[in-house]
């Protein structure tokens, strides 16, 4: 009973993987396309999310400024956090979702973008963080689950949603690991061409 468990959790996340790629595949591109953009024009991206989404962020950010699978020199990208200094600050004078808001609207700029993972779409640091954003003149990227929620709401025009339609955060997670890595390699052949075959 247990393996057939644990089976039956591969099979499901290669289930979704498969149903989800053909929705995801544009969206995935576009935002790739977006984030080059914007670094190239000399903008920065600021990733952030809550909980696990945080350690996510935090890997985008890693290797989206160190190295993916190629070496190249690092690009703008910085991952919000939570420093708990910062946060106490803010609770004491902004209420509780006030750190990431804060930290866009103190490092972001126009022509920046904003990477906000939230497989809810209803965590309320994140859509303030959102609205810093938009208060910089900063397009925003969301990677979200199930419908999107009020995050998915809160996107004005010129941002992008890449949501994956699933209710189980545990799967969203994961989508969200696979669609940063294609997003990675996206951005690396965009800007060092093909790799030649070894």
């Amino acid at each position: 009973m247990l393996e057939q468990r644990i089976q039956q959790q591969f099979f499901d996340a290669v289930d979704l993987k498969y149903q989800s790629s053909e929705g995801l595949v544009k969206p995935v591109a576009e935002a790739s396309q977006a984030i080059v953009g914007a670094l190239t024009a000399g903008g920065k991206v600021l990733v952030c999310g809550i909980g696990p989404s945080a350690a996510l962020a935090s890997l985008c950010a890693a290797q989206l400024m160190g190295r993916f699978e190629r070496e190249r020199p690092g690009l703008a990208v910085l991952a919000l956090g939570a420093d708990a200094v910062v946060a106490n600050q803010l609770a004491l004078s902004d209420g509780s979702h006030a750190m990431l808001a804060r930290q866009v609207a103190t490092l972001g700029a126009p022509g920046d973008l904003l990477l906000v993972l939230d497989p809810e779409g209803e965590h309320e640091a994140l859509l303030a963080a959102v609205d810093a954003a938009h208060a910089n003149d900063m397009a925003v990227i969301a990677l979200l689950g199930r419908t999107g929620g009020a995050l998915r709401a809160a996107l004005g025009e010129t941002d992008a949603a890449i949501t994956v339609p699933h209710d189980r955060s545990a799967r969203v997670l994961e989508m969200h690991l696979l669609i940063l890595h294609c997003l990675c390699d996206a951005i690396d052949l965009q800007l060092l061409g093909e790799q030649d075959p070894a």
